[in-house]
């Protein structure tokens, strides 16, 4: 995380963000965050929580759709009164493992990305959802000296690593604050850890190591989705405010627009 190798490296107008930039000039009244929000702060035990209110107009993971009850409350997750009456099944994830070693936090940190289609923002996975996920892809824990500490620090790389992708993106999508004056939104993302993108290959060939892990992440530009691929790279000591990674992040050449914006700034590195 401590660098990007793609992302625009001159002057670019400013994004508006509102999320990030609090402070920053009002955006048109046609925007999401002038809409009004329907959340209650505290903890969910203090308030009704309305039912299908995310799902229905969302198309996300099924794990953000209750992700604001386990937010700074870590004690949702741990009783019977978890349960979805919806579909009578408990929170996604968040279920101790049978031989798990020790405890984990079921709080999820949220993040400052923003979640497209609604005026919320996507929160991140607790400890025990990680935990669960890596269980799932054949991890053994049995095999590796682990405890409390190393999940917390696992947990706080991941989300390091996904605000600094979010920032590289916004820089990119400073080209066109223009005509997207609400800034841009996360629509979905997924993991391509095996599919090395060729950029990453031809890298290789030129005898740099590959990435460890790639990500597509879909982001939506006022209603035009667009594509933007995330190699991630080995960078050495996690630094004290959690970077590892070194990011590369650019939009996949899926449209001339995207073609058209690599072009520019490669010139303009070139020529700076």
């Amino acid at each position: 995380m401590g660098a990007s190798a793609s992302a625009p490296s001159v002057p670019q107008p400013a994004v508006v963000a509102s999320e990030q930039t609090p402070s920053a000039a009002s955006p048109p009244p046609g925007c999401p965050m002038h809409q009004k929000k329907t959340e209650d702060s505290g903890c969910p035990m203090h308030k009704a929580v309305p039912q299908n209110a995310e799902s229905q107009s969302c198309s996300g993971p099924a794990h953000q759709e209750r992700a604001y009850e386990f937010v700074q409350c870590p004690m949702r997750g741990a009783n019977k009164d978890d349960i979805d009456p919806s579909n009578m099944m408990p929170p996604p994830n968040q279920t101790p493992a049978p031989d798990q070693p020790f405890s984990l936090s079921v709080s999820r940190e949220e993040s400052t990305i923003p979640r497209a289609q609604t005026d919320k923002n996507w929160v991140y996975p607790s400890e025990q959802m990680f935990w669960n996920a890596m269980l799932r892809k054949g991890w053994k824990w049995k095999e590796e000296d682990i405890n409390p500490g190393d999940m917390t620090n696992i947990i706080k790389i991941h989300n390091q690593n996904n605000e600094q992708a979010w920032t590289e993106i916004l820089k990119w999508e400073a080209l066109h604050a223009k005509e997207c004056p609400c800034g841009p939104s996360l629509v979905r993302f997924g993991g391509k850890a095996k599919e090395f993108s060729p950029r990453a290959r031809i890298r290789s060939w030129m005898g740099y190591e590959l990435p460890f892990d790639r990500h597509d992440w879909i982001v939506d530009r006022c209603g035009r989705q667009v594509r933007y691929v995330i190699d991630y790279y080995d960078g050495g000591e996690v630094d004290k405010n959690y970077h590892f990674s070194i990011l590369d992040v650019r939009p996949a050449f899926d449209s001339m627009t995207a073609v058209w914006d690599r072009m520019k700034v490669a010139w303009w590195r070139w020529t700076s």
